[in-house]
């Protein structure tokens, strides 16, 4: 019950910074032996007002490549508290939320889009599959890409890449280049979204690829995961 407290206090806490209600609740049912402490499912319910298209199918070449801060963290967090793993660090998860944000990046800029949570599969998985649903190439630059210095730490300890660890709090952000100044300038203002940055940039239709500018000046193609990188925590 110590631990139920704690949680639904948490949940009043960020219903209340978002500004929503959590009207009801559910019950969830799973084998025998399967439930590993508490679930928590969620669905939120409300009204976007935007005039524009906010899908895949409105990304264009040229368009900017926009992340509301640091890839990786919630992966992390969860791995270091892992048993029989070894390590420990002082990352937390990056659970965040982002209404708010969104509602000031469409209120700033009438051509935003596409917009998309990077939550379970990382950035690299969601990216991968932008660019196969909307046709295009999507180059990143691995230099851009903010990474703390202790999740880099956690994947090369374990042989991962940060691109694939889940976050809880990050979202990628499409727009035009000319737009991406004004947008960027209105995330940094949010404390969710003032470590955004622009990773990348869409390339030609028809080559439905994405690539990774490396540190070192090459290129390397990043495909999704056969299967899952690690378990499932998000």
């Amino acid at each position: 019950m110590d631990d139920l407290r704690q949680v639904v206090n948490a949940m009043a806490t960020a219903a209340k910074e978002a500004g929503v209600q959590i009207a009801t609740g559910d019950t969830k049912v799973v084998a025998k032996g399967a439930a590993d402490k508490l679930f928590i499912n969620t669905a939120g319910i409300g009204i976007i007002d935007y005039h524009g298209t906010i899908s895949t199918a409105s990304i264009r070449p040229g368009d900017c490549v926009i992340i509301n801060g640091f890839a990786g963290d919630h992966g992390a967090a969860i791995l270091s508290k892992r048993e029989g793993l070894g390590f420990e660090s002082d990352i937390i998860s990056d659970s965040a939320p982002l209404n708010l944000l969104v509602d000031t990046i469409l209120k700033t800029s009438p051509d935003i889009h596409c917009m998309r949570d990077a939550t379970r599969g990382g950035l690299g998985t969601i990216l991968a599959e932008i660019a196969e649903q909307a046709a295009v190439r999507i180059e990143i630059s691995e230099q851009n890409l903010p990474v703390r210095d202790q999740v880099r730490g956690v994947c090369e300890i374990l042989g991962l890449d940060p691109l694939f660890l889940a976050n809880e709090g990050k979202m990628v952000v499409f727009c035009p280049e000319q737009a991406s100044t004004k947008v960027l300038e209105a995330m940094h203002k949010n404390p969710y979204g003032r470590d955004a940055a622009v990773i990348g940039h869409v390339g030609d239709k028809g080559d439905p690829r994405l690539i990774m500018q490396t540190a070192i000046g090459g290129q390397r193609q990043i495909d999704i995961p056969a299967g899952e990188l690690i378990p499932r925590i998000c």
